[in-house]
C-alpha cells in the first residue's frame, strides 16, 4: 500500500473515493441487475478478512494501525469513529468463532482508549464468504440472521475491498461447492482459454478457493492487494498451473515468502538440518502477497520474487518478524509455459555561464506553460472545502451585495468586486463539476470554481491539461534572494504557489502532458494525451543517453518516458550544488538543466527526482512515518502560534493555542524553505481561527516530515 499505491499511510489510510453501488431491496429494470446505483464516498483503503475466526488478523491490523498513533491520543478516538471501524470487514462462518471475533476487537479497541459513542458495530458477520450475496434476504427466519446476511450482502455485492488477507482454512475435500464458487474456479482449468485437459487436481482445496475469492474481489477494482498465509503447493504443482497464470494476468507483482516445512514431502533444509512448519499441520506454508496496480498492460504477466525460508520454527518466526518485503533478497523467478512455476530455476548502472547555457532551457523544453491562476480575491475565490466554497458561491448569487460590501468583507483586490458582480449576470447556478482542488501554496490544497466568470486570470489554455490525470512543473522565471522557487503538482496552480508575484519568484506551470480539448467529459483518463516535450531538445537527450524514448513509460531499460525526464529534472533543480553554482544565472529568466551525461547517471537523478516528487505530491510511504506527536486532546483550534525551541536546539513544540502543540518538531523543517514560503510555520498561519480536524493535524505532520524527507534527498541528489 505504501510503496505501490502511494498511500503513506498504508492500512492506516483515511483517503475516500466515489464508490457507485446497488441499493438493496429496490428493483428498477434500467440496470442489468435490476437494483438502483447511487454515488457514495467510500474509504478506498477497505480491508476484508474472509475467514476471520477469531478476528486475529483483524485485531492485529488495529494494532498495527495504533501503533502509528503513539503520541497522538488526541486523534485516535475520532480516527476509529471515521476512519476505522468503517472499512474493517470480516466473514465468519461459525458462530462461536464469530463471537470470540467480535470479543477480542470490543477488548483490544477498549485497551486503546477507545470509547463507543454511537453503537457503531463491528463490521463482522456470520456468513459463507465462498457463498454468492443473498438474493434477497427478508424472509430468512430470524430477525439476526437477516441482518447477518444484509451486512455481509453489502459488502460482497458493493464494497470495493482493496485489501483482502487472513488465513484460510485448508481442506482438500471442500463441502463449498456450490455454484458461485464452483464456477469462479473453473477458469483456474484453463490458460489462455484453453483447458489444460488434466483429469487428477487439487483446485477443490478450501484454500484455493479463498484465493480465488480474493482474486475475485481485487479484479472488481482498478487496484488492491491479497494478502495470504497458506497451503504453499500451488506455486509448484504441476495441476495448479492454470491458477498461477490466471493469478499473473490478473496481478502486477507477486511475492512469495516459501516458508515449507512440508513434512509430506519430507522437507529439509539445504544444509541438511531439519526443517520445521511455523504451524502444527503437514502441509508446507507459504507466506503470498499479491499485488495489482493497474498499471500493467492485459496481456502481459507479473512480476514474481520468490524466497526460500528453511529452519527451525522459532527461526522462521525470528526472521519473518525481523524483516520486511524491502529487506528480504527475493530472486526474480520467470515462469514460462507450459507449467508457470513459481519458483526460482538455478540457471539466470562549469561552474561559469557558458557551462550553463549549454543545458536546455526548461520553458523551451515544455513550450505550453502559463503563470499560475490569478483570482485577485484569494478569501472568496478559495476555499478550504468544496462545501464551504459551495456554500459561499450559493450565498452570493443569492443575496444582494455591493462592491463595497464584497470588498469589506473578503479584503478583494481591486476591481475585482466589480469583476465579480459582472458574473451575476450570467451564472445562474454553481456547478459541481467546476469546483476543482488547485494547490496553492507547498502542501496546501484548496478549492476554486473554475470558471473565467469568478477567477480573474484562469489560464484556461494550460489549466485546461490538468482535468486528466497529469504532473506540472511549477518554477520561477526570476526572482531576487537565492534560488529556490520550484515544486510540483497534480492540480491546477495558483499564481503564487512557489513565491509572491513580481521579482519575488511566482510560479509558471508547465504541465507534463497535453490532452485534446474536448477530454474534460471524456471518461478515459489518458485520452489521446501527448507529451508537452519539444522534440528536438528530446531527441538530443536520448541521443546522449543511448536509449529511446516513448510517449508513455513500459517499464523496458533500454527507453526513457516523459516522467523519467521530468524527475532527472527535479533531482537537478533540487542540487544544492547546482543551486550554489548557478545561483545568479537562476535569478535572471528560466532554469536551463545540463543534458545527462549518461545513462547511469540519468537513472540515479530520476531515481532521487521521483522520490522527492512523490515526497511533495504527498504520496510517498515514508510520509507515514511521523516524526512529530500530538500528545494532548483539546479543542484543536488554532488561534496563536508559538515557537519553542528543545534545550538542544535540535527540536522544538510549536503551540496553536494555551494546551496544545505538535512535540519534537525538528528545527531543519521548522525553518526549511521551499520557495519564498516556509510550509511547517505558513500552513498553520493561514489556518489562525480554524478548528484542525483529524485529517488537518495528520497533514500538517506529514507536512514536517515531507520538509525532513527534502532535506536528506537534496543531500543525496550531490552525494555521487
Amino acid at each position: 500500500l505504501q510503496t505501490e499505491f502511494g498511500l503513506p499511510m498504508g492500512l492506516a489510510d483515511t483517503t475516500k473515493i466515489t464508490f457507485e453501488r446497488s441499493v438493496d431491496q429496490s428493483l428498477d429494470r434500467r440496470f442489468t441487475d435490476r437494483r438502483k446505483k447511487e454515488k457514495v464516498l467510500i474509504h478506498k483503503v477497505q480491508i476484508l478478512d474472509p475467514a476471520t475466526g477469531t478476528g486475529t488478523f483483524l485485531a492485529e491490523t488495529v494494532s498495527r494501525i495504533y501503533e502509528r498513533f503513539k503520541g497522538q491520543a488526541g486523534m485516535w478516538q475520532g480516527y476509529v469513529e471515521e476512519h476505522l471501524l468503517p472499512r474493517l470487514n470480516g466473514f465468519e462462518l461459525l458462530i462461536a468463532s464469530y463471537t470470540m471475533a467480535h470479543l477480542k476487537l470490543d477488548m483490544l479497541l477498549s485497551e486503546t482508549g477507545y470509547k463507543p459513542i454511537d453503537n457503531q458495530r463491528l463490521r463482522i458477520y456470520l456468513t459463507n464468504s465462498l457463498e454468492e450475496c443473498h438474493k434477497d434476504t427478508g424472509t430468512l427466519f430470524t430477525q439476526f440472521l437477516a441482518r447477518e446476511a444484509n451486512g455481509a450482502n453489502e459488502i460482497k455485492r458493493n464494497t470495493p475491498v482493496m485489501v483482502v488477507l487472513g488465513n484460510p482454512p485448508y481442506n482438500a475435500i471442500s463441502t463449498n461447492n456450490g455454484e458461485w464458487i464452483s464456477n469462479l474456479i473453473n477458469d483456474y482449468k484453463y490458460i489462455d482459454g484453453v483447458y489444460f485437459n488434466e483429469r487428477k487436481h487439487w483446485l477443490n482445496d478450501d484454500y484455493v478457493k479463498f484465493i480465488r475469492l480474493g482474486q475475485y474481489y481485487v479484479d472488481r477494482n482498478p487496484e488492491g492487494v491479497l494478502a495470504y498465509i497458506n497451503n504453499h503447493s500451488f506455486i509448484d504443482n504441476l495441476t495448479f498451473r492454470g491458477m498461477r497464470w490466471h493469478l499473473m494476468r490478473s496481478f502486477d507483482k507477486i511475492y512469495i515468502i516459501d516458508l515449507h516445512g512440508n513434512s509430506k514431502k519430507k522437507e529439509t533444509a539445504p544444509d541438511g538440518s531439519k526443517d520445521e512448519n511455523v504451524f502444527d499441520i503437514m502441509q508446507g506454508v507459504s507466506i503470498n502477497i499479491f499485488v495489482k496496480t493497474g498499471h500493467k498492460p492485459k496481456d502481459r504477466l507479473a512480476e514474481v520474487y520468490h524466497f526460500d525460508l528453511y529452519g527451525k520454527r522459532q527461526y522462521k518466526y525470528d526472521y519473518l518478524i525481523n524483516n520486511n518485503l524491502h529487506s528480504i533478497p527475493f530472486q526474480r523467478v520467470y515462469p514460462t509455459e507450459p507449467f508457470y512455476f513459481m519458483v526460482p530455476k538455478k540457471d539466470k548502472e562549469n561552474r561559469d555561464q557558458k557551462e550553463y547555457e549549454h543545458g536546455f532551457r526548461l520553458s523551451e523544453l515544455m513550450p505550453v506553460n502559463a503563470t499560475g491562476i490569478v483570482s485577485m480575491g484569494d478569501s472568496f475565490a478559495y476555499a478550504h472545502t468544496p462545501a464551504q466554497l459551495e456554500g459561499r458561491l450559493t450565498d452570493f448569487l443569492t443575496t444582494d451585495c455591493s462592491a463595497q460590501a464584497l470588498n469589506d468583507l473578503f479584503g478583494l483586490g481591486k476591481n475585482y468586486a466589480d469583476f465579480i458582480l459582472q458574473a451575476k449576470k450570467s451564472l445562474k447556478a454553481i456547478a459541481q463539476s467546476k469546483i476543482v482542488p488547485i494547490m496553492y501554496r507547498p502542501f496546501d490544497m484548496l478549492w476554486t470554481y473554475l470558471d473565467n466568470r469568478i477567477l480573474w486570470r484562469p489560464r484556461m489554455n494550460v489549466m485546461q491539461h490538468f482535468f486528466k490525470e497529469n504532473m506540472g512543473l511549477v518554477m520561477s522565471r526570476q526572482c531576487v534572494s537565492d534560488w529556490r522557487y520550484v515544486f510540483c503538482t497534480k492540480y491546477i496552480a495558483d499564481f503564487n504557489l512557489t513565491g509572491t508575484a513580481g521579482r519575488f519568484g511566482a510560479g509558471y506551470v508547465c504541465p507534463l502532458y497535453l490532452y485534446p480539448a474536448d477530454t474534460q467529459t471524456s471518461t478515459d483518463r489518458n485520452t489521446a494525451r501527448t507529451p508537452n516535450l519539444d522534440p528536438t531538445i528530446v531527441d538530443r537527450i536520448a541521443q546522449g543517453l543511448g536509449l529511446e524514448f516513448e510517449p508513455e513509460k513500459s517499464g523496458d531499460p533500454q527507453r526513457f518516458a516523459p516522467i523519467d525526464l521530468f524527475d532527472y529534472i527535479y533531482a537537478v533543480l533540487h542540487s544544492p550544488a547546482y543551486r550554489q553554482r548557478y545561483n545568479e544565472f537562476l535569478k535572471t529568466d528560466f532554469p536551463r538543466v545540463p543534458y545527462p551525461d549518461s545513462a547511469d547517471e540519468f537513472r540515479r537523478l530520476a531515481a532521487l527526482g521521483s522520490e522527492l516528487r512523490r515526497v511533495h505530491l504527498m504520496e510517498h510511504p515514508a510520509l507515514s512515518e511521523l516524526v512529530t506527536q500530538y500528545p494532548v486532546a483539546g479543542d484543536n483550534t488554532v488561534t496563536k502560534l508559538r515557537w519553542e525551541p528543545s534545550p538542544d536546539g535540535q527540536t522544538g513544540r510549536v503551540w496553536i493555542n494555551g494546551e496544545q502543540y505538535f512535540d519534537q518538531l525538528p528545527m531543519t523543517a521548522w525553518e526549511c524553505y521551499i520557495g519564498g514560503y516556509q510550509p511547517a510555520q505558513k500552513w498553520l498561519k493561514d489556518r489562525k481561527g480554524r478548528t484542525l480536524a483529524f485529517d488537518d493535524i495528520l497533514h500538517y505532520q506529514r507536512i514536517v516530515k515531507a520538509l525532513v524527507l527534502t532535506e536528506e534527498l537534496m543531500a543525496a541528489i550531490d552525494n555521487r
